[in-house]
């Protein structure tokens, strides 16, 4: 079908471009400005549409549907309300960079700009939350638009985008014509070799560093597996110390010993030592954002900085480089391995020894420590468990926002990319349980499990009916704290320990929630309960709802006070309420 023609109505159109462009699972909600795109996918067996229960939810399962498999998530809404609903899930895969097609329905031509029955400005509305947006008026434009959109929200920084289709173009007939002989907009041309010489530049700064650091983030995973195999390479070579953000974690292995752990505001106090101590910063695919930088004006003070982007806008945004590489983090990390190879310059090895010996001492400080309690179940003892009892099968990781969204970064050790996935740059409560419904939907055979917040899972808890329906098995295990933990921690922390509206006083029986749903429910309320239980869990063929009972007012710990610099952190065992008193100061109050 691809490069030849023939007609079709509008409807008839957008389910082939799906066909074209290598779709074959979409999340959707219909409503009458799309019913002729849904009776057009009842008359055909090649595109699975999964009915989920909010038009949000739809956009989080095709954000984890596409993080999981590197593929485009396609969803599908109708005008007005079902458009705006899923708004938040289009910021959210803006700002961690997810690509995603939405196909939205709209009124018919002749009555837009007439406050019709579910009209909105849906180009006007997305414009800011996503790549690019188009509305379409002409059903012989509708191809070349939905190719170019597949084109966009995959190639360059991927990212969401929105094809706002009439009902009255999706009734008119046109010429279809295949993705091979559209022409690309010639505006857009993201540029994917970096600067050679600026390779070359930085492969020389960084042979003359003596206390070295790779800074790696999401971008690395976007780029695919083989981006992820050059990482692994380059740090073989280097012996560089190497850490990443929160939507990096597992393009290099949890278990290589130049792994750091997690960096930034719940980050391991060696991973942010050695940034904020550092002479040479090599980013990768990464972005300088607030979590991670802390106080800018004492963000790693006396390093050279080096920053692979594919974004241009990324370069110099938050943080003065020294050496700028625009380009794809795959196609830069295959020159610099190559570079680096064929130079006869290497690090100073006396040097690098005792970065290394200075570093293991930042280690030997255990940073994630915490005080085990034989009669409540810790949060962090709970991640280690899932993470002892689920690491040798295909596991995939979705999160809710919140504490324990941190210590599932902090516990989990990721091997592999593409196995976790979680809400970074916008924080979305809600983000895990229909994320992890999309990555099931995608890897049916795998191990789901989304670790959540009894505050968060609420947001989105409908979708359990859409698993139940798509005998989708995801796990729901939840860190049942009666509280918001984060923002609970923040209230004791900086507001005096008033607690203004973070206790859960009304919290459903998830147990029975979980009956209500036709799903399993399971609960642990003692540490000695929690093996079996989880086995019990993982062995079950059904979506599952585990209330994992654990400590009230645990924080989570170690955090850069918000206003303060790496160096500044507060670890597990200086947590008293006069070291907090201590490190958080106005200026920090100010910037939470």
């Amino acid at each position: 079908m691809t490069g030849s023609s023939r007609e079709m109505t509008g409807a008839e159109m957008v389910v082939q471009a799906l066909k074209d462009n290598g779709v074959e699972d979409i999340f959707g909600y219909p409503g009458g400005a799309v019913l002729p795109i849904y009776d057009e996918l009842f008359q055909q067996d090649e595109i699975v549409h999964v009915l989920v229960r909010h038009e949000q939810g739809a956009g989080h399962a095709a954000e984890g549907y596409a993080r999981s498999t590197g593929k485009v998530g396609v969803v599908l809404v109708t005008s007005g309300p079902g458009a705006t609903n899923v708004v938040t899930a289009l910021q959210d895969a803006l700002m961690d960079s997810i690509p995603l097609v939405c196909i939205s329905g709209q009124v018919p031509t002749p009555l837009i700009g007439s406050d019709a029955f579910q009209e909105c400005d849906t180009v006007g509305i997305t414009r800011p939350c996503t790549k690019h947006n188009w509305l379409v008026r002409d059903v012989n434009d509708l191809p070349r638009v939905l190719h170019e959109a597949f084109r966009i929200a995959q190639t360059g920084r991927p990212g969401p985008v929105v094809v706002d289709i009439p009902k009255d173009v999706q009734f008119a007939t046109g010429e279809y014509v295949g993705p091979s002989p559209v022409t690309e907009q010639k505006s857009y041309q993201p540029k994917l070799q970096g600067d050679l010489d600026s390779i070359r530049e930085a492969v020389q700064l960084m042979s003359e560093a003596r206390k070295p650091i790779l800074y790696t983030g999401g971008g690395v995973i976007n780029s695919g597996s083989e981006a992820s195999h050059l990482l692994r390479e380059l740090v073989q070579l280097t012996d560089f110390p190497i850490t990443s953000t929160l939507m990096g974690l597992g393009a290099y292995p949890a278990s290589g010993k130049n792994w750091m752990g997690m960096l930034g505001m719940h980050g391991t106090y060696e991973a942010n030592m050695a940034m904020h101590d550092c002479d040479v910063m090599v980013c990768i695919g990464a972005r300088f954002d607030d979590r991670i930088t802390g106080r800018l004006d004492a963000f790693s003070p006396n390093s050279k900085k080096i920053h692979i982007d594919i974004d241009p806008s990324s370069i110099n945004k938050n943080v003065h480089v020294d050496i700028p590489i625009i380009g794809d983090c795959g196609h830069v990390l295959e020159d610099m391995v190559r570079l680096w190879r064929a130079s006869s310059t290497r690090v100073e090895n006396k040097a690098l020894a005792g970065w290394w010996e200075q570093i293991d001492k930042w280690r030997a400080r255990n940073s994630l420590a915490y005080t085990p309690n034989k009669d409540v179940i810790m949060p962090q003892y709970a991640m280690q468990r899932i993470y002892e009892l689920t690491k040798d099968r295909e596991t995939y990781i979705t999160t809710e926002v919140g504490q324990h969204q941190m210590w599932a970064a902090q516990f989990y050790g990721f091997e592999e990319p593409n196995r976790w996935m979680t809400s970074g740059g916008l924080g979305t409560m809600g983000y895990g349980l229909p994320a992890a419904l999309g990555v099931q939907i995608a890897h049916p055979d795998a191990l789901v499990i989304d670790i959540a917040g009894d505050a968060s899972v609420q947001m989105t808890i409908q979708e359990m009916s859409t698993a139940v329906q798509y005998e989708a098995p995801i796990k729901i295990f939840i860190l049942n704290n009666q509280y918001m933990g984060m923002v609970r921690q923040w209230q004791q922390l900086l507001h005096g320990n008033r607690l203004s509206h973070s206790y859960t006083e009304a919290m459903p029986d998830f147990v029975k929630l979980a009956e209500a749903y036709g799903c399993v429910g399971l609960r642990a309320e003692k540490p000695g309960e929690l093996d079996d239980a989880i086995n019990e869990m993982i062995s079950v063929d059904k979506p599952v709802i585990f209330d994992c009972r654990v400590a009230n007012l645990a924080n989570c710990f170690p955090m850069i006070p918000s206003g303060k610099a790496h160096n500044e952190m507060l670890l597990p065992d200086e947590a008293t309420d006069e070291a907090v008193a201590n490190a958080i100061d106005k200026k920090g109050k100010a910037l939470v």
